[in-house]
């Protein structure tokens, strides 16, 4: 394991410029779904850890598939920390020691498949997210696209800390507060972010013009608008028709730039564990968006490396 971090200088490469700093120079393309490029390279994640899982057992299919988002135009990789929990890998009787590496391990999988990229000639910047997912992906029961669970602010609140602290310990460019349901779990993890010294962005998984558990968006992102943390808000893991109105109302509650990966529009069936329907994202989508006022552009669950490359296209 190296200590190089994405920005770091390289024989191929000068430093990276600070996130922030990038969007306000124009937007970026993140990457697409790490679960549907690590099963289409035929590993099987029916498993309550899904991709994180990997990380114990075969950490160099994580980097293969940042790898191969890099190379498809993405500017950032989203790590696969979404399901990596204390909790959930004590589940599987690996201890908070062990837990803390594979945290970290999540965040340099993203690092060595930049220094790749920039070895195969990708000589743009490159940035790492690391992948902070809801209370409800530790369930695995699919309740991260209800909320609700019945804790406190203040419950959540010391669930997400520990792991955002060791997460920010191996310095990730940003934290990605990612699917996240629930304005309520959104406060506790704007208020866990504090101090730790990296910037996140707060990203929802929505329905029409609501979060998974009803509150008004309107509302959810006001949460953000006064975070200095905070360098983007916006919705991922939505249907791509749910976009639209919610670009408009973060940018205009916000005032920030505004972040967007949807899916593919197929249906998640938390008991078969399996996706359902038809794939609706199109690339077309892509400049609307970025008019509305998107920065960060992407896709995530059942969004591949061919659709990242049609992003690419549209906003280069």
């Amino acid at each position: 394991m190296t200590s190089n971090a994405p920005g770091s200088p390289s024989p191929s490469s000068a430093p990276s410029p600070a996130l922030g700093e990038a969007l306000a120079a124009g937007p970026l393309v993140l990457d697409g779904g790490m679960s549907n490029q690590l099963e289409s390279a035929g590993h099987d994640l029916s498993d309550e850890l899904w991709s994180a899982r990997l990380l114990a057992e075969r950490p160099e299919a994580i980097t293969e598939a940042h790898l191969a988002y890099f190379e498809a135009g993405a500017d950032v990789a989203i790590t696969s920390s979404y399901q990596a929990t204390f909790e959930g890998f004590a589940k599987r009787g690996i201890d908070a020691a062990r837990a803390t590496e594979l945290l970290a391990l999540s965040v340099e999988s993203a690092r060595d498949a930049a220094r790749q990229a920039r070895a195969k000639g990708v000589g743009r910047p490159l940035w790492v997210a690391a992948s902070v997912g809801p209370y409800g992906a530790m369930l695995a029961d699919g309740s991260e696209y209800r909320g609700r669970y019945g804790l406190s602010v203040a419950e959540l609140e010391r669930f997400h800390r520990p792991r955002l602290e060791v997460l920010a310990a191996a310095a990730p460019d940003v934290l990605a507060l990612e699917t996240v349901p629930d304005a309520d779990e959104a406060e506790a993890l704007l208020r866990a972010v504090r101090g730790l010294g990296v910037p996140a962005w707060l990203s929802y998984t929505v329905a029409g013009e609501r979060t998974r558990a009803g509150q008004p968006l309107e509302e959810a992102f006001a949460l953000a608008a006064d975070a200095e943390e905070v360098v983007a808000v916006g919705v991922n893991c939505c249907a791509p028709e749910d976009v639209d109105a919610a670009v408009a109302t973060a940018a205009r509650v916000t005032g920030k730039p505004v972040v967007v990966y949807p899916n593919s529009g197929e249906a998640w069936d938390a008991s078969a564990r399996e996706w359902t329907g038809r794939s609706r994202f199109t690339a077309a989508e892509v400049e609307g968006w970025r008019t509305g006022g998107a920065r960060l552009i992407g896709g995530c669950c059942r969004v591949g490396p061919g659709a990242i490359s049609a992003i690419a296209e549209v906003l280069t």
